[in-house]
């Protein structure tokens, strides 16, 4: 299956290039409509989505609760700028700080934005002005994604993404994941922060352990600085508990989220201690569409659902029986990751060739590393659809 931009975006015949930029590869298919937990591309081919949009409908497509949300306020107000309130954003805001401290407000503060890098952004800039001048670095760890823009780019601790765009900001220092020894020796008296995810989405779906994450709350108590821990991807119930940070019994001082909290809808947040988040003042941090009425009723909308469903506990049940149905397959070698965020390896298969050929076969997932499949369906998950899924990857791979 293969297609140029232009043809995937229906394009007229007769132009001479492509409207979109070449960003991304040229897609396979061009999704027209989805509904739970499938998807229907423009010739009416249906999928079952075992991605989420990258962990991103978890309460899956089209969800009747959301949209309803959406059309509500779409009808109501858009937007006014956040030179005024909002009726939504202070609900949300204290929904998620209950959730951060597991059923008790953690005493924190939330900054709205719009993606997972904005919400990274703000964290690195609330970092430097905890910090004050001369100490702003922020450590990372190899192989780590923190977002696309100038300095999250730089914080992502993948140097092959950084060539093309040299000079990056500088501030920035990066430690081999899970070494506690290399990262205390790292920090010296420049550095702010240390920015962790607690499983590698993007690196290849690895994931922290309560010894790691509870060395780096350790080191920065210590030494004075911020733990800073980026949940983009594995926040919201993702991994079995509402933030992954949880699983690891720490409470870090700062925490950016974005993906499922729109389930679709773009929105990111970082939330703060109220006391770290004092260090911004008016005028520091800011952005026009942040927390706006129409993305703030659709997040309203999602916690609401979430807390209702039980969210952590469904994603759970179906990290099992995703275990249990993929590991039964004789060419899975092994699974790891957190909840509904995992990785199947599949020594000996080249996993992009794999993935597109299950696109073929009517499943999403995608190659996450040369030799793992990443798996991140929507929480409400059913045990028959990931019995369908698996017999579709065995089909796959017994054709490979």
């Amino acid at each position: 299956m293969t297609s140029t931009h232009a043809q995937a975006v229906k394009a007229p015949a007769e132009l001479d290039r492509c409207p979109i930029m070449p960003t991304y590869g040229p897609p396979a298919v061009q999704f027209v409509r989805g509904e739970g937990a499938y998807l229907w591309d423009s010739d009416d081919k249906k999928y079952l989505d075992f991605l989420s949009g990258l962990a991103v409908t978890s309460l899956g497509h089209a969800n009747p609760v959301i949209a309803s949300a959406i059309a509500d306020q779409a009808q109501r107000l858009l937007h006014v700028s956040n030179l005024f309130g909002t009726e939504h954003n202070g609900a949300v805001a204290q929904t998620l700080d209950t959730l951060i401290g597991d059923g008790s407000p953690a005493g924190g503060q939330t900054f709205f934005c719009n993606s997972g890098a904005e919400a990274n952004e703000a964290a690195i800039k609330l970092a430097r002005r905890f910090g004050g001048h001369g100490r702003h670095t922020v450590v990372t760890a190899y192989r780590s994604f923190h977002g696309r823009t100038l300095a999250t780019l730089h914080a992502t601790g993948q140097p092959e993404k950084w060539d093309s765009f040299q000079p990056l900001p500088e501030g920035f220092k990066h430690v081999v994941w899970a070494d506690l020894d290399e990262l205390a020796n790292t920090i010296d008296d420049t550095v702010a922060a240390i920015l962790i995810e607690p499983v590698q989405g993007e690196g290849g779906v690895n994931p922290a352990t309560a010894e790691y994450f509870q060395g780096i709350r350790a080191l920065c108590d210590e030494r004075n600085i911020l733990m800073m821990v980026d949940e983009v991807q594995t926040g919201l119930a993702r991994t079995g508990r509402w933030f992954g940070f949880q699983h690891f019994d720490v409470q870090p001082d700062v925490i950016t989220m974005a993906k499922a909290l729109g389930n679709g809808m773009p929105i990111g947040a970082c939330w703060a201690k109220a006391d770290v988040a004092a260090s911004f003042k008016p005028g520091d941090h800011a952005t026009t569409y942040g927390g706006q009425p129409l993305a703030t009723a659709a997040a309203r909308a999602v916690l609401d659902e979430m807390i209702a469903l039980d969210a952590p506990k469904l994603a759970t049940a179906a990290s099992e029986a995703i275990v249990a149905a993929f590991s039964a397959l004789p060419q899975v070698s092994g699974t790891r990751g957190l909840g509904c965020l995992l990785a199947i390896e599949i020594d000996g298969f080249d996993a992009r060739k794999v993935a597109a050929d299950c696109l073929e076969a009517g499943l999403v997932l995608n190659g996450v590393t040369a030799t793992a499949l990443r798996i991140a369906p929507p929480l409400t998950i059913t045990e028959a659809q990931i019995t369908d899924a698996a017999a579709i990857v065995k089909s796959v791979l017994e054709a490979q």
